[in-house]
Formats: C-alpha cells, sequence, structure tokens
C-alpha cells in the first residue's frame, strides 16, 4: 500500500474513532485534577498516543506472525478493559468522596493509574492490526504514527476541557470523573461483547 492522501484521511479518520474513549479518559483526568499544568497533560496525552500506536503494531504483529494466539486473546479484550478502568474508576470515586468529606485537595493521577488507563483505552485498538494486515511494516508504522498524533490532540482537548470544568465542579470532579471511567469501561465490554 502506497502512502496517498486516501491513506493520510483514513488514518486520521482510524484515529478520531480510536481517540474517543481517551478523549473521553482525559476529560475525566481533567476533571479530577483541574490545575494541571501543561507539562503533565502533554504526558498524560503522549502515554495515550503511544499505546494507541503500539497496540495496533502489536495487532499487525500478530496477523503476520502469531494469529492463532491472538484470536484466542480476542474475546478477553472486553473483560480486560472493564476491569481496568472499574479499578481506576471505583480508586476515584473513593478518593473524591473521602476528599469531599475532609475538603482536602485532589490528589493527581499516579504513573500506575496512567499506565493502566492509557492500556484499557487502547486495547481495543488490537484489533486495527487485522484491518491493517495488508500494509507492509512502513505503511502499518505510519498509520499508528498518524492514530497517536490525532490522539495526542484530542487527548489534549479533552484534558484542557476537563480541568476547565474541574474548577467548577470542585470535590465532586473525581467522584465525576470515576463515574466517567466505569461508563465508559461498560462501553467497550458491551461493545465487544454483543458485536
Amino acid at each position: 500500500m502506497e502512502i496517498t492522501l486516501f491513506f493520510v484521511t483514513n488514518s486520521v479518520l482510524l484515529g478520531v474513532g480510536l481517540a474517543m474513549d481517551a478523549f473521553s479518559v482525559s476529560l475525566a483526568n481533567g476533571l479530577g485534577e483541574p490545575h494541571m499544568n501543561f507539562r503533565r497533560m502533554a504526558l498524560i496525552a503522549g502515554t495515550y498516543a503511544f499505546f494507541q500506536a503500539l497496540m495496533p503494531m502489536i495487532g499487525w504483529f500478530c496477523v503476520h506472525a502469531i494469529v492463532e494466539t491472538f484470536q484466542k486473546v480476542t474475546p478477553f479484550i472486553p473483560w480486560i478493559a472493564l476491569a481496568l478502568l472499574a479499578y481506576i474508576g471505583i480508586g476515584m470515586i473513593r478518593e473524591g468522596l473521602a476528599g469531599s468529606d475532609q475538603g482536602g485537595p485532589q490528589t493527581p493521577l499516579s504513573g500506575r493509574a496512567l499506565l493502566l488507563q492509557g492500556i484499557a483505552t487502547s486495547i481495543d485498538a488490537l484489533s486495527v492490526g487485522f484491518t491493517i494486515a495488508k500494509y507492509h511494516t512502513v505503511a502499518a508504522l505510519t498509520c499508528s504514527l498518524i492514530v497517536a498524533g490525532v490522539t495526542f490532540v484530542i487527548c489534549l482537548i479533552g484534558l484542557a476541557l476537563g480541568k476547565r470544568f474541574g474548577l467548577h465542579l470542585a470535590g465532586r470532579a473525581l467522584v465525576l470523573g470515576g463515574a466517567i471511567l466505569i461508563a465508559i469501561g461498560l462501553e467497550i465490554f458491551v461493545n465487544g461483547v454483543l458485536r
């Protein structure tokens, strides 16, 4: 496959579709941490972008190397995403409820939680490896990098919106953010199981 304007347009649209879960989680993170600086926003968005690029390439590799094994794991992807996002969401709700009782400052998103979110929001992108299986290595990598760039921009927007509204929601922001994460996990689960 040649890298043409059509290829780039399709890759951008694919990136937009894949980034919606990461956008929602970014919104929740912005709500939970309204005083986040730009460097931290870039780190969070960059983490999601990294996983959104990595997962399609893992899927692409699986198609070319270990198809049978990957097909056995595919049914578990919705379960894994639900478990990870529910775990993080419940933790945020607990922290938000405890913080609103104490009136204390909100704790920033931990590195571990960020990695779990990155994996959970991009795990469905593994299946994209099947759709780009016909691409040669450079085209597959280019597509994944375009998806990462789109994800990065969309997540920065989500974080900025979350920060803006998080300042107005004060102590309820973590609870709302946790509920959003659980809802995203349920949405991934339902879509994955009903497919």
